[in-house]
């Protein structure tokens, strides 16, 4: 899944250390502004793309919002629930996801950036919200329960992981039974080349990380889940999931993706 000259350690040190400057205040965000690529056309970031209302949270909050979509758009939270956002960044889709489950409820983000740790904690303070955590931790090595969570939510994140075999290996163990995957992120339709994949910049900035939806739906379902759908933000009328892996260059685009943990599952 990564070029065999890039080690999965780099990975994730290149991804820490973006993400690092960009929480304490060295580098503006948004996926890909500095990569210099070609490619990153449908690649966009922000505030802005929520289709919920974010005007309560303070700027700090919104301001700190590196997603390519809005997953509680389609994670159908419901009250009392317990939610696990995976790469929770700043913390909004902490903050937003809290305010559906209510105080019943539980919002647990795992980030394996200090800084943006701190940021999250700082945010939380804020917006005063007593039941969101957040806790250190790699996204394919989870510090979660097993079985203990109802829904998952990740918004761009799970493309800048070098294993995501491990990932969604990782959120199938930590959901109930019955538990679903609501995920926006970046999928590609075809492959990087290993030159692309190479580049650090563009891989810590969203992009050369993505992957090709059919090899995204396979994992998934290897995984142990169901009901895989991938569909293109925005044309909720293709589905993806389905479709073989495309031949030629990558063509990447925002995808809102879903999946649910049978309930026969263990």
């Amino acid at each position: 899944m990564t070029n065999n000259t890039i080690s999965i350690d780099q990975i994730h040190l290149a991804v820490q250390e973006r993400y690092g400057r960009i929480a304490s205040g060295f580098q503006t965000g948004c996926c890909a502004a500095d990569a210099g690529a070609d490619y990153v056309e449908e690649c966009g970031c922000g505030a802005e793309l929520y289709d919920v209302d974010v005007s309560q949270l303070p700027a700090d909050v919104t301001g700190l919002s590196l997603g390519c979509g809005d997953p509680i758009a389609i994670a159908s939270l419901e009250p009392g629930q317990t939610v696990l956002d995976l790469g929770s960044g700043g913390g909004i889709d902490c903050f937003l996801a809290a305010e559906r489950v209510g105080p019943t409820g539980h919002v647990i983000g795992v980030d394996m950036t200090p800084a943006m740790l701190e940021k999250a904690n700082r945010n939380k303070a804020k917006v005063g919200v007593d039941h969101v955590e957040f806790r250190q931790g790699q996204i394919e090595a989870l510090p979660v329960d097993a079985a203990s969570v109802d829904v998952i939510i990740s918004n761009c994140v799970i493309n800048l992981s070098p294993d995501k075999t491990a990932v969604f290996q990782e959120a199938f163990r930590v959901l109930k039974p019955g538990g679903r995957l609501a995920v926006s992120d970046m999928v590609t339709r075809g492959q990087f080349t290993p030159q692309e994949r190479a580049d650090m910049s563009a891989w810590a900035g969203c992009i050369t990380g993505a992957e090709d939806v059919a090899d995204m739906a396979a994992w998934m379902r290897d995984a142990g889940f169901g009901q895989v759908s991938i569909q293109k933000k925005g044309d909720d009328a293709v589905e993806l999931a389905d479709v073989p892996p495309h031949v030629g260059p990558a063509e990447i685009f925002s995808a809102r993706i879903t999946a649910v943990k049978p309930n026969t599952a263990v």
